[in-house]
């Protein structure tokens, strides 16, 4: 299976080249830059708690009565990343007076602290705390056709119902790729305003901290035993892990675009 694994890393890496070199990297320099990807970006942060959720109702017990499913390792690291990702450490300077956050409610309070736009976001969950179904949000909010997609295909995926494709998903085409160079371009800013940026430069930080080699590890070894000697199961792996990473580059296409028109 190891060798499953590594065509499929081979097959992806093209695609994963594009979007590390993605032009969204150099042309976000300064704070206005960061605002309008954070104003787009909050929705690939907030959909990710839906794949993974729904990683954890098809690959652990959520019903009851409960009866074990699946692999130890596998529940592991599900619940182990569902914990950090829904009720992390809340940083004491935020000065909540709950001592946990969900990773997207710390995005939300850094976009606030960086002076960004969260109504395309906050009305998108309006909508959907309203009753609305994804699909018909994501109609009534004003964002770019790449913002949408992106989320739809994130849907779509949930919808297959096919835990090896969420798996792949999950593992190679939601970790965030944050070049070195972006993670340099937050910190250069964040010595010029630490009021604005220490809440955005904690979380990625905290991100690339979590999801580093113990989880992808785990998460390679979830894709190996969701695919095992399946061959089509295989391929659906490597073919849907290629479109997430379209969608992103979508995603930040649609970056690109606004920074190009608010200059």
């Amino acid at each position: 299976m190891e060798a499953m694994l590594a065509q499929l890393t081979t097959a992806l890496e093209p695609t994963r080249q594009r979007l590390l070199n993605h032009p969204v990297y150099a042309t976000v320099c300064d704070l206005d830059g960061l605002r309008d990807l954070t104003t787009y970006h909050a929705f690939a942060v907030w959909d990710f708690m839906s794949l993974l959720k729904a990683l954890q109702r098809n690959l652990t017990s959520v019903a009851v009565p409960w009866v074990p499913v699946g692999a130890g390792s596998t529940r592991y690291l599900i619940n182990e990343i569902v914990t950090g990702e829904e009720s992390d450490e809340a940083p004491e300077w935020l000065g909540l007076t709950d001592s946990h956050i969900s990773h997207y409610e710390l995005y939300r309070i850094a976009m606030q602290q960086l002076g960004a736009d969260t109504d395309p976001i906050d009305q998108f969950l309006a909508k959907l705390a309203a009753g609305l179904s994804v699909q018909q949000a994501l109609r009534e909010t004003d964002v770019p056709e790449g913002v949408r997609q992106f989320v739809q295909f994130t849907f779509d995926v949930i919808a297959t119902e096919k835990p090896h494709i969420l798996a792949s998903v999950f593992t190679f085409g939601r970790e965030d790729l944050i070049p070195d160079m972006f993670l340099n371009l937050v910190r250069s800013l964040d010595a010029d305003a630490p009021d604005q940026l220490r809440t955005f430069r904690y979380y990625l930080e905290r991100h690339i901290e979590v999801d580093g080699d113990h989880h992808s590890h785990l998460a390679m070894q979830m894709v190996m035993a969701l695919c095992a000697n399946d061959a089509t199961r295989w391929q659906e792996a490597t073919d849907w892990a290629i479109q997430s990473m379209e969608a992103r580059i979508g995603l930040w296409d649609a970056v690109c675009e606004r920074v190009a028109v608010a200059n």
